[in-house]
């Protein structure tokens, strides 16, 4: 067995709503074998991993896929269940897999769910490792493993807190992007986003957050404000160390001062070689230390969300409980295999190690990681009390002294942080805090939350929920309206429009096409940017009031799509293009890939469908949301069918575009009042209008706007650039179109037949990633259309040798009947544009089926200056007279 491929699809996809990794595999000689074929194999992967016994598979009982195992199964089902029970055992919760053939007999894809993307990866490679370790009669490792899987999964798992909010966000239906592999995260689009790192927000002011990080400023503030703090000062050296401590005269704390998580504090020394063990424990952390009075008193960490206490919990130490038997390594061991406590903070509570800080505070009770504490003593093992060194927590929220939380609040301003964590050391919570009670300790940004979230005692306190709601009060807005626009041809017309259309409501729009990146018509990136990492710098963008993207077949394979769902989602038809590429091997697996657009729509939003393409009709039985259909006849009867039972629609009736509701009918323009249709010529840029009226209906825009949109939208180099755009250039006129398939040509060439030219002159070529008989049919369509034909290749060829796709064109050509003097190759594509403008006369239309635009269009503008508009009167019928 080989693995050839892996590939994370972190957004919805043609699979899962969730994100995916996909394997692809060569079962090799084992691509007919079935697990009943193999000797003792089952019983050898049921001994290793018995917690398969538990999995449903399609049986949907406990024990299905056991019975699949028996009766017959081939490996790749086998490594699929493998991997998800891997991540399992791992501690990612998956269920989701799915086997299915790939291109050729013995390639699959495997696919598992996943919540890290890391530790799925080397799911699905261990997997494979082991089935072959099984095969080979070898004894897999698993508990290396799941360790490496695990390991993998912390690296890319986002911290408790950060973790915490999230949940809390896609609750309320809030969009979650994370930024980049740390634990930033973007809740919600565009406008309306907010950001979040751990428990600072998007609000959390820089200054308060340094402030909060100084802390003898933070003392300093609160001392002038009449609010108790432990008298201190910092110390560079152990002898400056020594000199304070005994200037404060009593009990001391030592700690680093930047430090953070309890790491490097020590508490209550007293004796002169404590304070020496404890500055250095410290320096080892920062080259400033905090010597400062020791307050006695219980630990308390209470959290501020704007300005309201939202959670309190008494903090208690890491400790053991003697037994008189263990030492207090074996108990921290024993305490460790908890299944709660876990590494740093992947789990509710925290593995304890025994460290310095530990070694130090049994010292100081004349204990060691080896002593054998007497049954019921209960052994502290540090003196600070956080969680994240093995601590746990007490709910006390509802016992905490109102003056102390006015007391606390008031801290919290001095120090300007919107989300921030007090600790307190206070003898009695439900009394005022006053110098006699206890003292404030420290202000922190970016407080933790887990304690709060997971209490060994008391109520839990959803502070990550407070976090959110502050951010997103009720009522709010998390959300941009989105229209995702997918389909084989006009995809980027469409997207072009509807941007267009929805510019002219006042709306700043982003959209992703087939050229570019751009923001309110600016472009901020070029190139094909029709894939879900586009798609996510629009919704990234803190302009962006409405987001329209064109997304590609592509780009669904390889990443699923860049959001979670859209308002709209509209597939404009489905014809023969990119067969035979990633598995796409049909017009049915075309519509399944392009269906996920459909899918992926909001319950209350709508899809937009073709109702003239059989193929996308389909496509309407695995959509939840509403639909609107769009057709180019008033009686096709799908539409009729739709408007029937309520539904809307938009169709041509009597020569005008009109919009329907159930029985009542709305007239919008007459298609030869819109510029792009031609005056109705371009019978693609009607259904191109069509369905970007239905997704500006579905948007509930205001007819007026869509008609002033539609009036003002022609198909230029300036708003459809690359598009059926037309140019005179002498006495002939050249159109330029991106026309890569067969409907493509068949649109484009169809259009210019009914402008009644004198020739047409034809430069064209096709992508080398086209199947040949696609590149074959393409020549045969030019040849029916064509008087002259100059054959052309692309710069990119795709895995082609030079000359081979344009030869077969040309071949193609001729077999269709066209004679060898009105063809001819000319590779380069500028060169060959130029020959088609050399001899083109006049009332001739040169046809440029462009590889890359822009020095296209740049060569027309240089030949339109040379060569004068000699266009006569009589000539003009050609041309749409409203548009030229």
């Amino acid at each position: 067995m080989k693995i050839i491929e892996i590939r994370p699809l972190p957004g919805p996809n043609i699979y899962c709503y969730r994100p995916v990794v996909r394997l692809k595999i060569d079962l090799a000689d084992y691509t007919e074998v079935s697990t009943k074929e193999i000797p003792h194999f089952v019983e050898k992967l049921l001994h290793y991993i018995p917690s398969l016994k538990d999995h449903h598979c399609s049986r949907r009982k406990p024990g299905g896929f056991v019975e699949r195992l028996y009766e017959g199964t081939y490996l790749g089902h086998v490594i699929e269940h493998v991997a998800l029970e891997l991540q399992y055992l791992a501690g990612s919760d998956v269920v989701y897999g799915k086997t299915v053939r790939a291109e050729r007999p013995g390639l699959y894809y495997i696919i598992t769910e996943y919540e890290s993307k890391k530790g799925a990866i080397q799911a699905l490679c261990s997997a494979v490792g082991l089935v072959q370790s099984l095969l080979e009669n070898k004894n897999p490792d698993l508990a290396n493993e799941i360790n490496r899987i695990k390991d993998l999964a912390a690296q890319d798992r986002l911290g408790p807190s950060t973790a915490a909010i999230a949940r809390e966000a896609l609750k309320r239906g809030i969009p979650v992007m994370r930024l980049g592999e740390e634990s930033i995260l973007q809740l919600g689009y565009g406008k309306y986003q907010q950001r979040i790192e751990a428990t600072i927000t998007s609000r959390t002011k820089c200054i308060g957050v340094d402030i909060a990080g100084n802390k003898v400023l933070v003392k300093h503030l609160l001392a002038e404000a009449g609010i108790p703090v432990p008298w201190g000062e910092v110390a560079g050296t152990e002898e400056e160390a020594l000199e304070i401590a005994g200037r404060i005269g009593g009990p001391v704390v030592i700690k680093p001062f930047n430090g953070n998580q309890g790491k490097g504090i020590s508490l209550n020394l007293k004796s002169r070689q404590e304070i020496k063990r404890a500055f250095q424990l410290a320096y080892s952390l920062s080259s400033k230390v905090i010597v400062e009075q020791f307050i006695e008193g219980k630990h308390y960490r209470l959290v501020v969300v704007e300005d309201k206490v939202v959670a309190a919990a008494e903090r208690i130490p890491a400790f053991v409980v003697g037994d008189g038997r263990h030492s207090i390594k074996q108990l921290v061991d024993m305490v460790n295999m908890d299944p709660l406590r876990g590494e740093g903070h992947e789990k509710p509570l925290t593995k304890i190690k025994i460290d310095p800080v530990v070694l130090l505070a049994l010292g100081k009770r004349g204990l060691s990681p080896d002593s054998v504490p007497p049954e019921g003593q209960i052994v502290y093992l540090r003196e600070n009390a956080n969680i994240s060194t093995g601590g746990i927590a007490v709910d006390v929220t509802g016992q905490v002294h109102p003056d102390t939380m006015e007391t606390v609040l008031r801290a919290v301003r001095l120090i300007g942080l919107d989300v921030a964590g007090v600790d307190l050391v206070i003898r009695a919570i439900d009394h005022p805090l006053t110098s006699e009670n206890g003292a404030i300790i420290e202000i922190n940004a970016a407080p933790g939350i887990r304690m709060h979230h997971y209490p060994v005692q008391g109520e839990p306190r959803n502070v990550a929920a407070a976090i959110v709601e502050t951010l997103f009060p009720p009522g709010s807005k998390a959300r941009i309206p989105i229209i995702s626009v997918t389909g084989t041809n006009g995809k980027t017309t469409v997207t072009r429009m509807i941007s267009h259309i929805l510019r002219g409501t006042g709306l700043v729009v982003g959209k992703t096409t087939s050229d570019g990146i751009y923001i309110n018509e600016k472009r901020i990136v070029s190139g094909d940017t029709t894939g879900p990492r586009s798609a996510q710098v629009v919704l990234r963008d803190p302009s962006v009031e409405a987001a329209v993207l064109e997304t590609a077949r592509g780009g669904i394979l390889r990443s699923g799509l860049g959001y979670d769902y859209s308002d709209v989602g509209i597939i404009t038809n489905i014809s023969n293009d990119h067969l035979g590429i990633e598995g796409i091997e049909t017009l049915e697996d075309m519509a399944y890939a392009k269906a996920v657009v459909a899918e992926a729509v909001h319950e209350n939003g709508f899809a937009v469908l073709n109702a003239d393409d059989p193929y996308v009709v389909q496509i309407a039985g695995l959509i939840k949301s509403g639909v609107i259909y769009f057709s180019t006849a008033s009686d096709n009867i799908i539409v009729r069918r739709h408007l029937g039972v309520g539904g809307t629609a938009v169709f041509v009736k009597n020569g005008s575009l009109v919009v329907a509701r159930g029985a009542k009918t709305k007239k919008v323009l007459p298609i030869k009042r819109i510029p792009c249709t031609f005056a109705g010529v371009a019978q693609h840029n009607v259904q191109n209008t069509l369905a970007a009226v239905a997704g500006c209906i579905a948007l509930g825009t205001d007819m007026e706007h869509i008609r002033r949109g539609l009036l003002s939208f022609t198909s230029d180099e300036n708003y459809n650039p690359g598009r059926f755009n037309m140019f005179e250039i002498g006495g002939f006129r050249v159109v330029v179109d991106y026309g890569h398939n067969e409907a493509g040509y068949i649109n484009t060439l169809q259009t210019i037949k009914k402008l009644k030219p004198k020739r047409i002159i034809g430069v064209v070529g096709m992508p080398g990633d086209r199947k040949n008989e696609d590149i074959i049919q393409v020549g045969k369509i030019v040849a029916k259309y064509c008087h002259r034909i100059i054959i052309k290749e692309d710069s990119h060829l795709r895995g082609r040798k030079v000359g081979e796709v344009a030869e077969m064109m040309r071949k193609a050509v001729l077999e269709a009947g066209t004679s060898e003097e009105k063809v001819e190759i000319v590779l380069s594509e500028l060169p060959a544009v130029e020959r088609g403008l050399s001899i083109a006369q006049a009332r001739d239309v040169v046809a440029v089926f462009y590889e890359k635009l822009e020095p296209v269009l740049n060569l027309l503008r240089e030949a339109r200056q040379k060569m004068p508009q000699q266009v006569e009167a009589d000539d003009r019928r050609m041309v749409c007279p409203n548009t030229f």
